[in-house]
């Protein structure tokens, strides 16, 4: 939880930003808060504090699409992707790409997710590490390759699915402290059939739209975080059933069917500085970390630097839609 001395220093600074769009005011913060790490509000409406950086490379590791600046989490979260890539080469991965993590300050992003504002999210890719350091602009630029066939609807392409992607989300999912993993509907129905392994943590792996060439990793809010709004359980079945059939209908992919003579919808409005939890404000504007560097998650001797970060990606990144980055209101087990 952000200190009270800060709370109350930064409170007229906040009203300043009180009503300013959200997704503006996080997006262009470039350094977290000084002092203690905590998660505030929910996945999707919340910001963070404290928080620190996956160092952009690391034995078993590399940070993609750095010009993103969303490579910022909890330490808890942090942790966790550096213990599972040292876990992934022991089971045949080389290791990870790690995609979209959270910004500075955590905040609703201006494009791309709904979710990751907390500091608990973290996107990894479906593509094995290369075996090379990649450079800035090679992180901008590689592509990525999808599970799913591009012609069929719903269907693993055989030719980039393997058993080791397999094992690398039943791996993710053994981890006690994770809550769930988003994939593709297409990844989930083809665990659900041939995984012939330990299935107790076969519940967390959760369809959702995209997810197609990466797989979205939720941790539990860190005990003690109080102002860590958490997500409802995911239930005991392994959700190899209804709730999973649901996506082969025409229902989740069809819009909906608008009434002819309805007034058209006012233009939503957006997401306020002033919606967001009350210690966001004052987060938004609390004192920043010196540097990157001090902000490393392994203090200044992790920090490394791949070169010149492009100002802006050249090519899109495997986002989730703009649709419900949580399987809340869809059918469950």
């Amino acid at each position: 939880m952000i200190g009270l001395a800060i709370l109350m220093a930064t409170a007229s600074l906040g009203e300043a930003f009180a009503d300013q769009p959200a997704k503006q005011a996080f997006g262009a913060v470039t350094l977290p808060t000084a002092g203690p790490a905590s998660p505030e509000g929910f996945y999707a409406k919340g910001c963070m504090s404290g928080a620190v950086a996956l160092p952009t490379d690391g034995p078993t590791w590399q940070a993609m699409r750095l010009s993103r600046n969303r490579r910022w989490g909890n330490p808890r979260t942090i942790a966790f992707l550096e213990q599972l890539s040292k876990d992934a080469t022991k089971i045949g991965w080389p290791g990870l790409l790690v995609g979209d993590i959270a910004q500075p300050r955590g905040g609703p992003m201006a494009s791309g997710h709904a979710s990751h504002q907390i500091g608990m999210d973290a996107d990894i890719w479906l593509t094995p590490m290369p075996s090379k350091r990649l450079t800035a602009q090679q992180r901008e630029d590689l592509p990525f390759t999808s599970m799913i066939m591009k012609d069929k609807f719903l269907t693993i392409n055989p030719q980039t699915w393997t058993p080791a992607h397999a094992k690398l989300l039943m791996l993710a999912a053994s981890y006690p402290q994770v809550q769930r993993i988003f994939v593709n509907p297409a990844i989930k129905k083809k665990m659900c059939d041939t995984w012939t392994g330990d299935r107790t943590n076969m519940g967390k792996l959760r369809p959702m739209y995209g997810h197609d060439a990466h797989f979205h990793i939720r941790l539990f809010c860190p005990p003690g975080a109080s102002d860590c709004k958490p997500q409802a359980a995911t239930g005991k079945g392994d959700g190899c059933d209804q709730s999973l059939a649901w996506w082969f209908t025409k229902e989740p992919w069809e819009p909906k069917k608008k009434d002819p003579n309805a007034k058209p919808a006012p233009k939503p409005r957006p997401v306020m500085v002033s919606d967001l939890p009350k210690a966001c404000s004052a987060i938004l504007n609390a004192p920043a970390v010196s540097s990157e560097k001090q902000a490393t998650y392994g203090g200044p001797g992790a920090y490394t630097n791949p070169g010149a970060v492009p100002v802006k990606a050249s090519a899109s990144a495997p986002d989730d839609p703009n649709l419900p980055s949580e399987d809340v209101g869809l059918p469950k087990p």
